[in-house]
This record gives structure tokens, sequence and C-alpha cells, in this order.
């Protein structure tokens, strides 16, 4: 049974990327029902190209100027007229069935629905008490298309491989990910208050909605997407994802560990090695070589495409890549809890004002309080201007 699909999408100042995406969607084997795509303010041609999908794609465009990603989704989401949202990213090359391998199990679930309720028709219910528990979230995958040999290095270095995950705890992207709308109420939309990290927060709001029984797994519903350019860009990236993890009070145990082994360990095992035995130099450069073979193994397989040079390139980006992502981090995330840490001062002074006041206000001050007979004072000045007022006019 075909359920109602709508794919949605953010772009600002996207006109180099945004055609690869709707190529992608034009050409998926399952076609979607509509196409929502929030635009934040593009000045650089983003609209103009977009226009000209309108007669391949059942495609409409939400103009909001300044809205960050989450307030984006969430107004294309709110519009949708789909049961179903599938959400992907501008930049972003998808398999041609990645559509069709998300709404799967949303459409064979909806199938199996009909079947039983015909087989309900000829069945005692209460003899056979079925129950069903609905798939709520279809969760794709995404790999790294590299152009470059440093983007090579870096998709190998930051981005895991199918064999990587564990699928039950698996935590997707919003470049490819489909859910209920109910779920995307349910979980408490997009937060609009976080500028990143903002689908991680999701994916942990709609885990808990769907529950083990309604979290699904879709692996061949990828999204190809092109990792950042250069080691300045993806400095950037890192430095603002650990910031919002820091605002969103996430993985406080990895950041935890991340200071320990760069400001206690690393700088110990140095001095030990300098000052004691060199055995602590050769356990420095095995837990390196530890840290580094997740990367160098799924690199492999890239290096083929290469020559001599460029290969030798890649496999030295990957250790640059690993320090510059980890300093990154450990700038941003005390950052991020800065925030937050100012956010709930400013919360909790908020909520005493708001509690000073209504206590006020329950208690009654002098000024407040109308007793028989008692004249309040403001109403004792205005009677003595008035007075005054007299006097003059008499004079």
């Amino acid at each position: 049974m075909r359920v109602r699909v709508s794919v949605i999408a953010t772009v600002r100042n996207e006109a180099g990327s945004i055609a690869t995406l709707l190529e992608s969607l034009c050409a998926q084997t399952r076609a979607p029902d509509e196409v929502i795509i929030a635009d934040g303010g593009s000045t650089d041609g983003t609209l103009a190209i977009l226009k000209k999908y309108d007669n391949r794609l059942p495609l409409r465009v939400l103009s909001l100027p300044g809205a960050n990603i989450s307030q984006g989704r969430n107004a294309a989401i709110a519009a949708a007229t789909g049961e179903v949202i599938a959400c992907t990213d501008a930049g972003v090359r998808l398999e041609p069935c990645w559509l069709a391998e998300l709404v799967a199990p949303f459409e064979a679930e909806e199938a199996e629905k009909e079947q039983l309720a015909r087989l309900r028709e000829h069945l005692d219910v209460t003899e056979f008490p079925w129950t069903f528990a609905p798939v709520q979230v279809v969760r794709g995958f995404f790999q790294a298309d590299p152009h470059t040999v440093f983007e090579a290095a870096l998709g190998a270095t930051t981005l895991p491989d199918l064999e990587d995950i564990d699928p039950a705890r698996f935590l997707p992207s919003s470049r490819s990910i489909a859910f209920r709308k109910s779920a995307w109420e349910a979980a408490g939309r997009y937060p609009e208050w976080l500028d990143y990290c903002e689908d991680l927060v999701f994916d942990l709001r709609l885990q808990e909605v769907a529950g083990p029984e309604g979290w699904a797994f879709a692996p061949h519903a990828v999204a190809h997407f092109r990792p950042r350019p250069n080691l300045r860009a993806f400095f950037r990236q890192y430095y603002r994802y650990a910031r919002g993890d820091g605002k969103a009070d996430l993985w406080r145990a990895r950041h935890a560990v991340r200071y320990g082994t760069y400001l206690i360990a690393l700088p110990t095992l140095l001095w030990l090695g300098a000052r004691i035995s060199r055995i602590f130099h050769i356990i420095l450069g095995l837990t390196a070589f530890a840290y580094l073979r997740t990367p160098y193994r799924r690199l492999r397989p890239h290096l083929a495409r290469y020559g001599p040079a460029d290969r030798l390139r890649a496999i030295l980006w990957v250790p640059i890549i690993r320090l510059t992502g980890d300093v990154a981090k450990m700038i941003g995330y005390p950052v991020g809890v800065w925030w937050r840490l100012r956010k709930r001062a400013a919360e909790i002074e908020a909520v005493r004002g708001r509690l000073a006041h209504a206590t006020k206000k329950a208690a009654g001050s002098p000024a407040d309080v109308d007793i028989p007979g008692r004249e309040t004072s403001e109403a004792a000045d205005e009677r003595g201007r008035a007075s005054r007022r007299g006097i003059d006019s008499k004079l």
C-alpha cells in the first residue's frame, strides 16, 4: 500500500550544489509525492535553479530569510502534506533507490495492516487480540563523495563505514532519514535554539518516541555528500559541532577522555620517555597507531585511484586531520558549555523574578491592598495637586 511521502530540505546559497540533489531526486525509483525546500535567504542564484525544476518535481519553495536549519526543517515539515517525511540536505547526491528504501518499511507495514484487517473480518478478535507496533523512524546511511585527495582522507578519517556501526544504536544524520509526521510532533520537533548538532538532539528524542520496534534501519538508503574541501573549513565544522555538544550537554565522557588524553596522558608519556625510559615513547607510538588504524583501513580502497605521490599525501593527511579535529573540539566544547551555563543562569534569574512577583502579588503590598476608610498615597497626592490648582486659580 502506497503512503504519501514528503521530501524536505533546507538551503542557503547552495547554487553550486543544489542541482546535484534535485537531479538525484528526479532519478528516484520511487518518486516523492512532494518536495519542499526551505530557503534561508539565498542570494547566489539558488532560487533560480530551484525554479528550473518546477516541471520535473512536485516542488514547493518556502522563503524564510534568516532561518536556521532547525527552523527551516520545522517549517517545511509543518507545510508538508505527507504522512511520512523524508529528510535530506543540499549538496547531497542520493542513490536512485534512496527513497524507495526509506519508505519500504512504512509501506510494508500498511500492507500488513490491511491484510490483518481482512483477517479480522473472519476471526474472533477477542480470541486473537493482535497488537501492532508501528514503524516510526527509518534511518538511512551516508557516505563521503570525495573529489580531491584531501577529501578522500577526510572522509576516511571522520565517517564510519557500514561495518563500523551497530545498526541498533546508529544515530543517523538528517541527510538520510524518514519518520512519521506524528513522530516529529511527539519528539518536540527540531530544536530551534540549537545552531549545530540539532539533528543529533532530534535523533535522541525520536529514538525515545519510536522505541526499539519502531526504530528501523535501511542501510541501502545512501546519501553521498562531499566532505569539507580544506583543513580550515574542517576545523570550523568540528569547532561548531563541539560547540553544539556543549550547548546541548552531549557526550560529556567523550570530551573528558579527549581532554585527559591530550592534557594529561600525552605530556606524561612524553616526559616519562625523556626522563625514565624510551619504552614510554614506544607505548605512545603504539597508542597513536591504534588511534589511526581505522581511518587507514577506510582509506585503503580509495588509494587505488591515485598515483604514488597522491597516495602519500592522503596517508600523511590522516594524522593531521585527526589532530585538527581534536583541537577544534577541545576549543569549541567549552564555548558551548559556557553558553549553556549563561543561558541556564538567565533562565534561573527569570524564574526567580517571576516567583518574587507572584509572591508579592499573593501577599499584597500596602499600596496594593484596599483598606476601607484609608486613602492610598496616589489618591492623596492627586487630591493635594487638585487643591493647589484650585488655590492657584483663585489667585
